[in-house]
């Protein structure tokens, strides 16, 4: 281990214990699904929720769901917002890097060094928009730079013409530059996770497809990630999992995202993509009740519970992104239930 390893795991050590450091959890224990915790804090006079969202490692959207009651520019000193700072981790493996689109948020985890604890670091991010989607899928991080220049595609040039704002061809380095300080490039053609001279905008759906970070974040994350980490691009509206007996469920606002049509292999990401067509029901966006019965199926797999379908559906039409129990374990139960 380098001095800078060292040096972050003491770091995460003293941390993790008061959660001191929002973006950086201690991994929960085998069968357990949640890190973080809520609070509350009192905005200051000149606060908007941008700035305290800022702060505390979050981003626009998820802040905004969390205090629907709040004036998003106004606040006001001593109004009561909530912080949504707990997490069900995304489905599938724990390796790599992790992308949920419809959480607006990244999540890492290094690979942990002999009797190290596991740790996961995750952080808001932008997305694309809906005329200029992120692709799903799988692929890794190929390259990294520091002080990218840009080279905006002959479509962003045309868009930025039709607006009276014109690009050059490269645009170097520098706080013009919305590439920001560091770029990491992806097995997909053309996709990025970047930093971003608009930190404003992060945790939005305002990119050209790329993902773009805090300047901060994308600061720390990018001297952890190493080039071949695998990424996993998901749009997982609904998360379920368990917290010691409690099943957890935490819901987002569902996108409309491209289907995973460019497939980069995690073996060899330089391979060309397969020129096969997504399967007919890739584009289909599945209702939310469809979601929350298979995400109940795959988290009683091995582990009985009820469910409280009314909590549940109120969640449902909320959307807020808070994980909330909506049952409990069974013990000693043959079958599941749910709650009448």
């Amino acid at each position: 281990m380098n001095f800078r390893q060292s040096v972050f795991s003491m770091a995460v050590a003293v941390l993790l214990p008061t959660i001191a450091c929002a973006e950086v959890f201690q991994l929960p224990p085998a069968g357990n699904d949640v890190v973080g915790a809520i609070t509350v804090i009192q905005a200051r006079q000149d606060d908007t929720l941008v700035d305290i969202a800022r702060r505390h490692g979050l981003g626009y959207e998820e802040i905004i769901r969390a205090n629907p009651d709040v004036d998003s520019w106004l606040p006001g000193e001593g109004t009561d917002v909530v912080l949504p700072t707990r997490y069900i981790l995304p489905p599938g493996p724990r390796r790599g890097v992790i992308l949920n689109l419809a959480e607006y948020r990244i999540y890492y985890y290094p690979e942990p060094a002999g009797d190290e604890l596991g740790v996961v670091m995750t952080y808001p991010i932008s997305i694309g928009r809906m005329d200029w989607e992120t692709p799903l899928g799988r692929t890794r991080i190929i390259s990294k730079v520091r002080n990218p220049a840009w080279y905006p595609p002959a479509s962003v040039r045309a868009e930025h013409a039709a607006e009276g704002d014109p690009l050059p061809r490269i645009v170097p380095p520098g706080p013009e530059n919305p590439l920001g300080a560091y770029a990491m490039r992806l097995g997909l053609p053309g996709y990025l996770i970047h930093s971003t001279n608009r930190p404003a905008g992060v945790g939005m759906r305002v990119s050209h497809g790329c993902i773009r970070m805090l300047p901060e974040d994308i600061g720390f994350l990018f001297e952890e990630v190493d080039v071949n980490t695998p990424v996993r691009i998901i749009n997982e509206p609904l998360k379920m999992g368990w917290d010691g007996d409690q099943l957890i469920l935490e819901v987002h606002r569902a996108l409309e995202v491209a289907p995973p049509v460019v497939a980069v292999s995690v073996e060899s990401p330089d391979a060309e993509p397969a020129n096969e067509p997504p399967a007919e029901d890739a584009v289909l966006v599945k209702d939310s009740m469809t979601q929350l019965t298979e995400q109940f199926v795959a988290a009683t797999r091995s582990r009985q519970a009820e469910l409280d379908w009314a909590t549940a559906e109120r969640l449902l039409r909320h959307s807020t992104g808070i994980p909330t129990p909506v049952g409990q374990a069974i013990k000693n139960a043959a079958t599941s239930a749910a709650f009448d």
